[in-house]
């Protein structure tokens, strides 16, 4: 009987000390280098309405996804989002574009008639086995009924270990797509 006590007491001991602790994650934003546009700048604005953000289901969910292999990912469990991905990633969407287009209003909701609008399918949002993050997806801009569809990779080292980096390495990524469409977008008006 003492054995079987003794046995009940090292299982109850472990059982505590192995407890983990859950991590929740947010795409950075540099709220001080969003621009904010308050009238007219030297002719008509221009408005651009983000509508959409798609993320396939094995990053829909709340897990943060990391690549182990060329065709295995696993999804966290201790290390999620704060809030879903698409919401963050349409948030800082509009925040990067709103910094990179000066003169424009961008907007996650819609702006009226005269407006383009962005909408943007996201296939790979993951780090990776070999030290790197990937964004990757496309993106389809309608300009008054003319239609821009662009795919897009962004690849890039991971600066450190662990989920920090990873998720920070993510966010540059996203964003360095964001000065992409941004320099599409004023390449076309």
């Amino acid at each position: 009987m003492k054995q079987w006590m003794m046995f009940v007491m090292v299982l109850v001991l472990s059982a505590c000390s192995s407890t983990t602790t859950t991590k929740l994650y947010q795409l950075p934003v540099d709220h001080n280098a969003v621009s904010s546009v308050s009238g007219k700048t030297g002719g008509a604005q221009k408005l651009l309405w983000v509508s959409q953000i798609s993320v396939p289901d094995f990053l829909a969910g709340s897990g943060v996804v990391y690549q182990t292999s060329d065709v295995n990912y696993v999804v966290a469990k201790q290390n999620l989002w704060a809030s879903p991905l698409d919401q963050q990633l349409r948030d800082t969407l509009v925040a990067n574009l709103s910094t990179a287009l000066p003169g424009w209003v961008v907007s996650s909701q819609p702006l009226g008639n005269d407006q383009d609008s962005l909408s943007v399918v996201i296939s790979g949002f993951q780090g990776r086995y070999d030290g790197q993050v990937v964004v990757s997806g496309e993106w389809l801009l309608n300009q008054k009924g003319e239609y821009t569809r662009r795919p897009f990779s962004v690849t890039l080292p991971q600066q450190g270990d662990g989920y920090d980096a990873m998720v920070k390495g993510l966010a540059t990524a996203w964003q360095q797509e964001a000065r992409s469409i941004a320099a599409q977008l004023q390449a076309q008006h």
